[in-house]
């Protein structure tokens, strides 16, 4: 597909996570990811300046360059949609965002960004600058679609929309929230009401609970991992145990990876547009993909929503 308009509406239902890329992976193992993800149809990929900051010796932005770096050698820019944030570097002044995407066109080889997030809220800087900023670059065409990423609480989103109503910027059109089977409370309920209400995508980040939910944590077994454990529930607590049991029965049942199911369930949510979650080989992308066409019954949603409660 060519980016354009409705890119939004025509992403892939897996959303590709690049928080991996320069971090747990070079670049070749990036490249083979990426390349198995656009085989399987994918077209869809998040990343951020920010990323991977945390590392020594990095300063942000690897995975941008990355990403970049592979769209040139494929030659395949005009057919992904490419998200990537602003903000956790520095800030969301308006200089700030005008210095940060210049930054991340030249690191992604691109002249425009499909979806660019504020990575955070700073509530010390007027909504007026932060998305007068944004609205110079969508009238510029260096950014097609606004988000917000991470933090913005259901009253701060609601008030940046009314701004954007008020001055006639472009809106927030996506939201980027912390939101799984086993920790849905910052999500649910006051934002994603908002979210329906108002139209809004949601791209849920930590869509597997940093690998909890790909059932690749069990009792007695070593998972092996460069990025640290996960959160929420525990191979230890009862919930996470009956949360574990829930998913495998599903999964048993319609042939399919534990994974799968996880993320199928948070797509059938209101408003969830696509899932995001990374994959460090092709093997582990591939336990992702059947999600895009899984479809769980009412009762298995409902199931699992119940185990987790």
């Amino acid at each position: 597909m060519s980016t354009n308009g409705s890119s939004l509406r025509d992403v892939y239902p897996l959303c590709l996570g690049g928080n991996v890329f320069g971090w747990t992976m070079d670049e070749q193992e990036s490249f083979a990811v990426l390349d198995a993800y656009t085989a399987a149809g994918g077209n869809f990929i998040d990343t951020a300046d920010a990323y991977s900051v945390w590392v020594d010796g990095h300063s942000g932005g690897e995975s941008e360059t990355i990403i970049g770096s592979w769209m040139a050698t494929r030659g395949n820019r005009d057919s992904i949609v490419v998200a990537t944030k602003v903000g956790q570097l520095t800030g969301v002044t308006a200089n700030e965002i005008r210095e940060g995407v210049e930054a991340s066109l030249r690191r992604l080889q691109t002249d425009r960004i499909d979806l660019y997030y504020t990575h955070k809220d700073d509530a010390e800087v007027p909504l007026d600058e932060t998305l007068g900023a944004l609205d110079e670059l969508v009238r510029a065409g260096k950014v097609l679609h606004i988000g917000a990423a991470s933090s913005l609480s259901a009253a701060r989103l609601q008030e940046a929309l009314a701004v954007s109503d008020r001055e006639g910027f472009a809106r927030y059109e996506a939201l980027q929230p912390h939101f799984n089977l086993i920790e849905r409370d910052a999500f649910q309920g006051e934002l994603s009401d908002l979210c329906v209400r108002e139209g809004l995508a949601v791209f849920p980040f930590f869509a597997l609970a940093r690998g909890f939910l790909s059932g690749k944590y069990r009792p007695g077994q070593e998972a092996e991992t460069r990025r640290g454990g996960f959160s929420g529930a525990s191979l230890d607590d009862e919930r996470g145990q009956t949360v574990l049991r829930a998913l495998d029965e599903v999964a048993a049942a319609h042939d399919t990876t534990v994974a799968a199911v996880s993320l199928a369930w948070l797509r059938a949510q209101p408003s969830v547009r696509a899932p995001i979650a990374s994959a460090r080989t092709p093997e582990q992308l591939a336990e992702l993909l059947p999600m895009a066409t899984l479809q769980l019954s009412d009762a298995e949603l409902d199931a699992l929503a119940n185990a987790a409660a």
